[in-house]
């Protein structure tokens, strides 16, 4: 029976840290103590000069009251012996075992042990610690511990190292992962030989970014173990494009119904890939619940706490639903002659062991023996947390072997000594030092050794692969070596029943010449590919922006690369200026045909009454005209800009020049017929003519050399129209120089207009007059158009522009005022007569 004072004490131990300190008080205070725990705990205990306490969850049904610590004599004893904890106590001993035959690891000292059941649960874990540690009162605890290998959860071990540590007492744990326990200020007593989850985490941080997994869905334990896992791997992440679809936890308490909510979140989710962070039983009804709504395309992360599960691998739902699984493991190792310990072991040889005769009893109901028999205890080819234990009673012997040697003295640590610390004498605080600073090789030839509370991350990566059978097992893939990754990628087989690695994304990467577009209340790994404008470009796999080209290039046709941009000018070889050469060229030959016609009938009415000498001058103007649109045709240099301006210009004042005194020779000679009128004529005769044609054209030289000398057009590339051409042009340094050219055209075509308007009606069967005035609409039509085409025109368009004037009030004028003249000349030479002329 529990003692009246114990239910208080307990739960004074559990408010506050005081309850270690106060143990050994109240043993010896008691008039009968019993050991902390139920009359009918069970036990393993050897006898020893120093026993190290065990600590194992040996039986995994809950005690029948929850946890009322006022009703702790009225908990029920634990039933259903587990299997693997079982070989973690066997792990113990034989670890023992194996110190108590060494010669060199504490020589002259035997050690023992006392092993208790915790029963899986918190409240019995504190209650046998503290058995253990209760002190060597007969009244009470057999021995004092002065260390415990134990704690089989990080919620478990929390409690029991604020427990211990007042009394120092070091507590090293073989499966108590949680990396809150790595603060040595609020946990100065604890050691683990299993790494701390943070490595497992970054781990998977790793592989995910490694795999270019982005959308990535995680299903963790409502606790610590889940959502500190959870923060590690969103930290690692952080920044690397990998985003979290959802996190649904899992709840023991509400396993089945959190099990269905989290299936359902994964069926609708579009990630791939599933990260899971969770007890191997919870698992095991997550798979459960997927298989019922068909959901077999996942590719399963497993933590270490399920990634070894024989019983999910050997699970039928499981074949179906969690081929492919990737996970971390516990890293493996060897025991040497672990495996025939194990196999010889029988309640016979050890009537003492009170938990290997149940397991016998459960196994066999006879005598039969451990040959052949395969299950979680005998299996000793992968031993994981086995091997934890193992270790640990390992860092244990070496932290005693130095608490326990004398500096400076060959002598056994059993020798007592002043200067040497006694075996039924050893102090907790003592030792935890000294399990600060073991350095020591393994029988495997490893080297250990503590960092802080914890020790160099070590995980084996293991994939779930088919069998020919059908059914799945566990390959060795690769391994995690502190923050370092050696895969086989090769040999994985991942979900897709390949070693094609899974495509988890949110969104499919953006390619070369296209941006990421977030789209809006989404995560960052959900984004659209937005084509690079014209002139950007994006030359790398999911760029944020597209980059403008610099002025000198232009985006290729993929937007993914700047190219120089094709140089772009009216030349004769492109379609556009083959026709205006073409209609150039051809407006010479017109006018060369109809110089000929003149000079060949120059002596008829018809070229003598107009002024023949003229009318030559015309011809010739006329010509020029067409002949200086060919040079705005082709590579802009620096003499083709100056010369095309200046020859167009001229060109144009010679013709109209020659317009003008033709009208108003035509004016004088009927203004002369007129009494009084004869002197008029005389003023203006050839010579006259020919000076005032002269006179006009000099003008406009002389506009044109001041306008080239000062600020003459030279070739320039145009960059205002983006696209891939760059236009090369003759640029207008001056464009008062360019105005005065044109408006002095202007006025002269304005004034032989106004001429030949006023001449329009005067008494002649063939007025000249007549045909000027037609030439000079169309001449001044074409010359107002041109200004705001001329203007609003892009890039080698301006020269054309120019071009198509020239052309067309050069044809307008040539036509206009020789066709009718041809006509008569070439097809009715009856009406070539001075008598038909002067008909009316």
């Amino acid at each position: 029976m529990w003692p009246s004072s114990a239910p208080s004490l307990l739960l004074v131990g559990l408010v506050g840290r005081q309850l270690g300190l106060r143990v050994g008080l109240q043993c010896v205070e008691t008039v009968s103590c019993s050991r902390w725990g139920t009359p009918d705990s069970q036990g393993l205990l050897q006898d020893g000069d120093v026993v190290i306490g065990g600590l194992f969850p040996l039986h995994y049904q809950p005690p029948a009251i929850d946890n009322d610590f006022t009703q702790l004599p009225h908990y029920k004893p634990c039933t259903g012996l587990e299997n693997v904890p079982l070989q973690y106590i066997h792990a113990m001993m034989f670890a023992v075992e194996e110190i108590n035959h060494s010669t060199m690891l504490l020589p002259g000292v035997k050690l023992g042990y006392h092993i208790l059941d915790s029963c899986g649960r918190p409240p019995w874990a504190l209650q046998t610690a503290l058995s253990l540690v209760g002190g060597d009162n007969a009244m009470c605890s057999a021995y004092r511990v002065p260390v415990i290998i134990g704690g089989a959860s990080s919620g478990t071990v929390q409690i029991l190292s604020r427990t211990l540590g007042p009394l120092s007492v070091p507590l090293i744990s073989y499966l108590a992962s949680c990396p809150c326990l790595s603060d040595r200020r609020q946990f100065p007593n604890f050691f683990r030989t299993i790494p701390s989850d943070i490595y497992q985490a970054r781990a998977f941080a790793q592989l995910s970014i490694r795999f270019n997994w982005s959308w990535i869905g995680a299903v963790v334990a409502n606790n610590d173990y889940g959502h500190v896992a959870m923060k590690v791997f969103q930290e690692e992440t952080q920044g690397a494009g990998v985003c979290l679809a959802f996190v649904e936890t899992l709840e023991r308490q509400n396993i089945v119904s959190d099990a269905r909510r989290a299936a359902l979140t994964i069926q609708a989710s579009t990630a791939k890939v599933i990260l899971i962070f969770s007890w191997y039983t919870d698992v095991r009804e997550l798979f459960l619940q997927l298989a019922k709504i068909n959901v077999t395309d996942r590719q399963y992360l497993a933590s270490e706490a399920w990634s070894t599960s024989g019983d999910l691998l050997r699970n039928v739902v499981s074949t179906k639903v969690a081929k492919g699984v990737f996970g971390v493991a516990i890293r493996s190792s060897i025991m040497p002659g672990f495996e025939n310990y194990i196999k010889w072991l029988h309640p016979i040889y050890r009537p003492e062991d009170e938990f290997l005769r149940e397991f016998w009893e459960a196994e066999f109901g006879g005598t039969e023996s451990l040959e052949g028999v395969n299950n979680h205890f005998t299996d000793t080819s992968k031993l994981r947390v086995t091997y934890n234990v193992y270790i640990a009673v390992y860092a244990a012997a070496h932290a005693l072997h130095s608490l326990l040697s004398c500096p400076g003295r060959e002598s056994s640590p059993g020798n007592n000594s002043s200067s040497c610390s006694s075996p039924k004498d050893i102090k907790p605080i003592e030792l935890l030092q000294h399990l600060n600073n073991v350095n020591f090789t393994t029988p495997q030839g490893e080297m250990f050794h503590f960092q802080g509370a914890d020790i160099p991350a070590k995980y084996d990566l293991v994939n779930w692969q088919y069998t020919p059978q059908g059914s799945l097992k566990m390959v060795l893939i690769g391994r995690v070596d502190g923050f370092d990754i050696h895969l086989n990628e090769s040999a994985i087989q991942w979900s897709t029943g390949s070693n094609q690695v899974p495509t988890s994304v949110c969104s499919e990467r953006c390619p070369p010449g296209t941006r990421k577009a977030n789209r809006k209340g989404e995560p960052l790994c959900c984004f659209d590919c937005i084509q690079c404008a014209e002139g950007e470009i994006s030359n790398v796999t999911d760029s944020l922006h597209c980059e403008r080209c610099p002025d000198e290039f232009w985006s290729n046709a993929e937007q993914t690369a700047c190219i120089p941009r094709q140089l772009d000018f009216l030349s004769f070889n492109e379609t556009l200026g083959i026709t205006l050469t073409t209609a150039a060229v051809s407006g010479a030959a017109v006018t060369t045909a109809v110089f000929v016609v003149f000079l060949y009938y120059r002596q008829t009415p018809m070229v003598r009454a107009n002024n023949s000498e003229l009318s030559f001058l015309l011809l010739l103007s006329l010509k020029l005209c067409f002949l200086c649109s060919l040079v705005f045709i082709g590579r802009p240099s620096v003499w083709a800009c100056r010369f095309q301006q200046a020859a167009f210009g001229i060109s144009f004042v010679f013709c109209v020049s020659c317009l003008q005194v033709k009208t108003i020779v035509v004016l004088a000679a009927f203004r002369s017929a007129r009494p009084g009128a004869e002197a008029l004529i005389r003023w203006f005769g050839q010579g006259q003519q020919r000076g005032s044609v002269c006179f006009l054209t000099c003008v406009q030289i002389i506009i044109c050399a001041t306008w080239l000398s000062l600020s003459p057009p030279v070739p320039q590339r145009d960059l205002g129209f983006q696209g891939s051409k760059v236009t090369l042009e003759c640029a207008m340094a001056s464009v008062v120089g360019f105005s005065l050219v044109l408006g002095y055209i202007g006025l002269l075509a304005c004034t032989s207009l106004f001429l030949a308007f006023l001449a329009r009606k005067l008494p002649d069967n063939f007025n000249e007059a007549k045909l000027i005035t037609f030439s000079m609409l169309i001449f001044c039509a074409v010359w107002i158009a041109f200004v705001p085409a001329y203007v609003s025109s892009p890039g080698k368009y301006v020269v054309v522009v120019e071009i198509f004037a020239i052309l067309a009030s050069s044809y307008g004028l040539l036509l206009c005022i020789f066709a009718p003249k041809c006509f008569i000349i070439l097809c009715r030479p009856e009406k070539n007569t001075k008598k038909h002329m002067m008909g009316r």
